[in-house]
């Protein structure tokens, strides 16, 4: 296995030098990547930003907003939170297994005193029944990448005023408020650990993750980033991260919104409907999917605006390359009922 410990706070350029490895080294072994950052939300690929934010509060706290290339649900994130990523082929782990993904972690957590860290739900990693982690994954080209948070000491006040969270998704999940369903890692682990800092945390994890008493003893594991590759970083978050299309977007006026949360993720879909047909359809949620929704968008754009016609254009598309885990009936059934 590879590293790479990012040297830059800016989440924006963090997901792009993530972006860049995944598509455009080969690496002959797995890599892990480690970043922590000012301040921030990363909402998933797949959500309408400002219905996940406080933008009121956001804007006052200057707190930077980004969307990322994988589904899931948004996340804040400060110098609080160790974020990893494990880029590997596709064909070496299937699509949407977090539990495998995330082992190497939870073994090294353990080992660091937090022994009963496990991995609960689809995404979510808990100690004593509280996230401290959220997971999310993305595939192209034969490559996957599985990122997720680590909240060492992180602000939890400043979580439930930056988020804005539906309230289906809160009484799904049994919970009374995003405060009560989250805590921080450092408690958790042994006495040795109780003061240690987030670079410190990141150090700890590579040298559980590889075995070794020293970060010399893999200094040929460290991988840096050349020159002319910041060129191409730069440019992608430019285009990505830090572009409003991107992490805004457009959101068109919709007719008909129909929402479900399933145990796989929410679906919200904004549909609207001229004479009978579908005009636009927007699909918005934190659900997971190796595909792009907008094959599904266009595939459904100008069809009759009912069951039997929607499941006709939907018949020769695997849907669950777009919403991995969701039943394709449930799906046809949440957009035509």
């Amino acid at each position: 296995m590879y590293y790479v410990a990012m040297k830059d706070h800016e989440i924006g350029r963090n997901l792009a030098t993530e972006q860049y490895l995944m598509n455009n080294v080969d690496f002959d072994e797995p890599l892990v990547l480690f970043y922590y950052e000012e301040p921030c939300i990363i909402v998933g690929r797949n959500q309408n930003t400002l219905e996940e934010i406080n933008a009121d509060y956001v804007r006052e706290h200057h707190i930077t907003v980004t969307r990322r290339l994988s589904g899931g649900g948004a996340v804040y994130q400060d110098l609080g939170n160790l974020c990893f990523s494990f880029v590997v082929d596709s064909d070496s782990q299937e699509f949407g297994d977090f539990k495998t993904f995330t082992k190497p972690i939870i073994d090294a957590l353990h080992d660091m005193g937090a022994t009963t860290a496990t991995v609960s739900g689809r995404n979510d990693l808990l100690v004593d029944g509280k996230k401290f982690s959220g997971n999310a994954m993305y595939s192209r080209n034969g490559k996957t990448f599985s990122h997720g948070t680590l909240m060492l000491n992180v602000d939890l006040n400043v979580v439930p005023q930056a988020l804005t969270v539906p309230t289906d998704k809160i009484a799904s999940k049994g919970i009374k408020s995003v405060r009560s369903r989250v805590t921080n890692l450092r408690p958790y682990l042994a006495p040795e650990y109780q003061n240690i800092t987030v670079p410190e945390f990141q150090d700890a994890l590579l040298k559980e993750l590889f075995h070794v008493d020293s970060l010399d003893q893999i200094a040929d594991k460290e991988y840096h980033v050349t020159p002319e590759q910041q060129k191409a970083i730069d440019k992608i978050y430019e285009d990505y991260y830090a572009n409003w299309d991107w992490v805004y977007g457009k959101s068109p006026e919709f007719s008909v919104k129909r929402r479900q949360h399933f145990d796989m993720g929410t679906i919200d879909a904004r549909i609207k409907v001229d004479d009978g047909l579908i005009n636009n359809i927007k699909f918005y949620g934190d659900f997971f999917g190796s595909g792009n929704v907008q094959d599904i968008e266009a595939a459904l754009n100008g069809v009759r605006y009912d069951h039997e016609a929607i499941a006709d254009a939907l018949a020769d598309i695997d849907l669950n390359q777009y919403f991995t885990g969701i039943e394709r009936t449930a799906i046809i059934d949440l957009i035509a009922q």
